[in-house]
């Protein structure tokens, strides 16, 4: 069978959350299945780190896809061209988006619908496009993939979708997220902090990730403890944030927050091994793929008590509300001050973490494509 999968986030060392999942679930099924030929879609060159394998054609269309005009265009006629003309037997898009424009049978990974609740975070023409072609995406769609309980859940609530057409398939880790030797941990100490503990946050840096509020957070834990803790912020804006800024320079201890760009995973995997724990409280999420990365470096969590994030981190970690400064405060405060609870939470994490696993999630989108290939 022929399948055509848009790859337009497969970014060389530019890869976050949804590049991730597209890497891990496309690679495996690549491999995993060379009885059939895979079409890759991409918008401009390719790296061929992401050819996994002979049954994998790369494809690039024009134009690039980085702007809402442009997406229309890419994926209602370059895309939709693409397949009447090479007579695919399936489409897959896994992130969020789809052509409206064919006939061919294609199955959606919707990840979350943070534009829907948080509206205000977006760029206007970003948000727009969201809530026009979503909802026509998800019925549009034969099958739906969704990476949560939660998202699964707000999906059929806000667009009328029937639950047998979704199906929620958990993400997993990349197997570089493991522990660290102690004394390797203070070797990673001594490199970003001068010997110090600190908390850390990754990700993008998105209005969504309530980046202001940790800040906040952690600034007032520093004023109610003799802690010398620092936080590192790693990731990159994903739309222009002055507000981050402001809200910086007007912190105390703002010679505490470190803001580190992006790491190559080698160097990030050692960052979040050698944390005290994983700050991450956004205000919303589909899945939260720093949560099981932290697991697998058994270091314990903060994170919100909002959308997924509870089902996902369980017994894992501290939670906050992401709207209050104090409370965020003050699980930073539990979790440095009670070594008890955080000797309690990475015991915790040895055992959730095989929750989450790539390859189960591999083999299970898998099973929604081949249900979904003609007989």
């Amino acid at each position: 069978m022929k399948i055509a999968i848009n790859c337009r986030l497969l970014l060389k060392n530019k890869l976050e959350g949804i590049g991730w999942y597209t890497f891990e679930i496309i690679k495996r099924i690549a491999i995993n299945h060379p009885e059939h030929d895979f079409y890759f879609l991409f918008d401009r060159p390719f790296h061929p780190d992401f050819v996994f394998a002979k049954n994998v054609k790369p494809i690039v269309l024009s134009p690039q896809a980085r702007h809402p005009f442009l997406w229309y265009l890419w994926f209602e006629f370059s895309v939709s061209k693409f397949l009447k003309k090479n007579n695919m037997d399936l489409f897959f898009s896994p992130d969020g988006y789809l052509s409206l424009n064919t006939n061919v049978k294609t199955l959606l990974t919707i990840h979350d619908l943070n534009f829907e609740h948080f509206p205000e975070q977006l760029p206007f023409l970003t948000r727009k496009y969201y809530q026009y072609f979503t909802p026509k995406f998800a019925k549009k769609a034969d099958a739906i993939i969704t990476v949560s309980k939660e998202s699964k859940k707000d999906i059929i609530e806000q667009y009328g979708i029937e639950s047998s057409k979704i199906s929620a398939i958990y993400n997993g880790a990349n197997k570089m997220y493991k522990p660290l030797a102690v004394n390797e941990q203070q070797k990673v100490k001594e490199k970003y902090t001068n010997g110090s503990d600190y908390f850390y946050f990754v990700g993008s840096l998105h209005p969504r990730k309530n980046i202001k509020g940790l800040m906040n957070g952690f600034n007032q834990f520093c004023e109610q403890t003799t802690s010398d803790c620092k936080l590192l912020v790693i990731g990159e804006p994903m739309w222009k944030n002055k507000e981050i800024k402001q809200v910086l320079e007007q912190l105390q201890h703002k010679e505490r927050i470190l803001f580190l760009g992006r790491k190559e995973i080698e160097e990030l995997t050692k960052i979040a091994a050698s944390a005290l724990a994983l700050t991450f409280v956004p205000h919303f999420e589909g899945f939260g793929i720093p949560l099981a990365e932290a697991m697998f470096c058994h270091r314990p969590i903060i994170t919100s008590n909002t959308s997924c994030l509870p089902e996902i981190a369980g017994n894992t970690a501290i939670y906050a509300n992401p709207n209050d400064i104090d409370s965020i405060a003050n699980a930073m405060k539990e979790m440095y001050l009670n070594k008890e609870k955080r000797e309690e939470l990475i015991e915790n994490c040895k055992i959730r973490k095989n929750e989450f696993s790539w390859d189960k999630a591999g083999t299970e989108v898998w099973e929604i494509l081949e249900q979904n290939l003609p007989c």
